[in-house]
């Protein structure tokens, strides 16, 4: 198992839903997209196990055209277990099994 820990900002897509993401460091997104090379699944996601705080849930990394980078959504519940909003930037856990 890889893992990789990293602070990154939450931010809204400004589209419908209000989904709210944050994207990877692009060196640690670099280095998941090779150590996942060929195991993407449709729309190019990668499958992972995501960590801010005591949350801890499965979920899809998502490749972003825009900043090269890896996209980790960052549902309701837990935000609102963790207290988080926009703009608050928590430390994170990827987990990645090979």
């Amino acid at each position: 198992m890889l893992r990789y820990e990293m602070k990154a900002e939450i931010w809204v897509y400004p589209g419908k839903g209000g989904w709210h993401f944050v994207t990877l460091p692009t060196d640690v997104a670099a280095r998941i997209k090779a150590a996942m090379a060929g195991l993407a699944r449709p729309w190019g996601s990668l499958g992972v196990t995501a960590m801010i705080g005591a949350t801890r849930w499965q979920t899809s990394l998502f490749p972003d055209k825009a900043s090269g980078s890896l996209l980790l959504p960052v549902k309701a519940p837990v935000r609102q277990r963790e207290g988080l909003k926009a703009g608050d930037s928590p430390t994170l856990t990827i987990e990645v099994e090979l």
